[in-house]
């Protein structure tokens, strides 16, 4: 390998990484703003935006309820959440990161609005959920070696999230809705977006 093909392969290693950085510091700082005026200004007020399972209002949450948290624990376990396995998407590629974003918003907020208990519900973890969903199964209907691996490595290190899914495994404050309906919508967009080989 020339040591011009050396540099431009460093480079776009370089731009993958920066590119991956000034998302994930874009998506989370918006976050993280709007946690600050909620609790500075709004006193959590902006918490009742969230979804509200089969009323008209809480349609509203569907766009909404990603983007509003219950508090600074809440928002740091979703940080988490994001930054590993949503930057583990984005470096895939930004078509897969947004599909999978908006599926998980999406397909994570009607399936809880339609199906989820009588309550508020909150949080990115449906967006967590979809990231963890997208590369658990991208391997399966992908089956390349590199997806595969992702595959395994995501589901050894992460793989207790699907006790987030189930009834009674989680505090009763958490939505395994969102968790649920996040996880099929991530999963849907590997369907979609990989074909099986």
């Amino acid at each position: 390998m020339s040591a011009l093909a050396t540099m431009q392969r460093n480079q776009s290693l370089g731009g993958v990484i920066r590119q991956i950085f000034v998302v994930m510091a874009g998506f989370l700082g918006l976050l993280w703003g709007i946690e600050i005026l909620d609790v500075a200004i709004f006193r959590g007020g902006l918490d009742s935006f969230g979804v509200e399972p089969r009323s008209a209002s809480g349609l509203l949450g569907v766009l909404a309820a990603p983007f509003l948290h219950g508090g600074w624990g809440h928002l740091i376990g979703n940080t988490v959440g994001i930054l590993t396995l949503g930057g583990l998407t984005l470096a895939i590629g930004r078509r897969e990161f947004l599909a999978v974003t908006a599926a998980g918003i999406v397909v994570g907020g009607l399936g809880t609005w339609v199906f989820g208990r009588p309550a508020i519900h909150i949080g990115a973890s449906g967006l967590v959920f979809a990231y963890f969903g997208y590369l658990l199964l991208r391997g399966w209907y992908d089956r390349r070696f590199g997806s595969l691996a992702l595959a395994g490595v995501v589901a050894v290190v992460w793989g207790g999230m699907v006790f987030g899914m189930i009834p009674g495994m989680t505090a009763t404050v958490v939505s395994v809705e969102t968790h649920l309906f996040g996880f099929i919508g991530g999963a849907l967009m590997a369907r979609l977006l990989h074909k099986r080989r």
